[in-house]
């Protein structure tokens, strides 16, 4: 896939599915920007559209400590 290449119709159609099948197979956003050479906004915008539901962060929160 060549950065900066706009992609439309069918080929479009086809990377949403993958990228959807990836991410819902557990790979980050940020794993499937860098292994497609697309940035990370490219790749959550293809992911909305495709109409996955996306998951929350992870990570270190900032809330209140948990006894």
């Amino acid at each position: 896939m060549d950065k900066g290449k706009r992609i439309t119709g069918a080929e479009r159609d086809q990377i949403a599915a993958e990228l959807k099948a990836s991410y819902e197979g557990g790979a980050s956003i940020r794993s499937l920007a860098d292994s497609t050479g697309r940035s990370y906004g490219f790749v959550h915008r293809i992911l909305i559209e495709a109409g996955v539901t996306l998951r929350g962060r992870g990570g270190a929160t900032r809330g209140k400590p948990r006894s």
